[in-house]
């Protein structure tokens, strides 16, 4: 018959009260995913603990697909720090270095200026219409850490959507069909 049909078999003999079981099961994985995220929000500082290095713009230091772990303190930012940041208008975060930080000596704010390492110009273009420098609260948080290539599967899953549907159709049907 197959794995097809034995699937298929396997849900046809589901009986209700296993149907609820593994659906709570379901639910509590997600919601284990959730509070595992805001957890490491709390310890982290920072609104995304994570982000996937989507271009080459900071070639050779990180590839595209690597992972960065961030963190966001009250310390000052440095030149030479990676940061992530966010621009106003756009949904997507950046991950570029700072190559130059002007104290304002008045108000002790800070302005920031990056620049990919791959890149041969500042990111002033990159900013709103106007704006020349980043402040603090476009700071999402400094790179203290990467992992190498796994990003891919997030890249792959945005830039393919039907593998993204095909993964959470295959994990559902995996749940659906186990035997406790």
């Amino acid at each position: 018959m197959g794995w097809i049909g034995e699937t298929v078999d396997s849900i046809k003999s589901i009986k209700i009260r296993q149907l609820l079981t593994q659906a709570v099961t379901l639910g509590m994985i997600v919601t284990s995913a959730l509070i595992i995220w805001k957890a490491m929000m709390c310890v982290t500082g920072t609104e995304s603990p994570v982000v996937v290095v989507l271009s080459g713009s900071m070639e050779p230091g990180f590839q595209r697909g690597d992972i960065l772990l961030l963190r966001m303190t009250k310390d000052p930012i440095r030149t030479g720090e990676i940061v992530v940041f966010k621009i106003d208008g756009r949904d997507i975060p950046i991950v570029h270095r700072v190559i130059e930080v002007h104290e304002r000596k008045t108000t002790g704010k800070v302005d920031v200026l990056t620049k990919g390492d791959n890149n041969d110009v500042d990111d002033i273009d990159l900013y709103a219409d106007g704006q020349m420098w980043l402040h603090r609260h476009h700071i999402m948080g400094r790179a203290v850490g990467f992992l190498p290539y796994v990003g891919w599967v997030t890249i792959i899953m945005t830039e393919k959507p039907i593998i993204k549907y095909i993964l959470i159709g295959a994990m559902g049907l995996l749940v659906i069909t186990s035997k406790d």
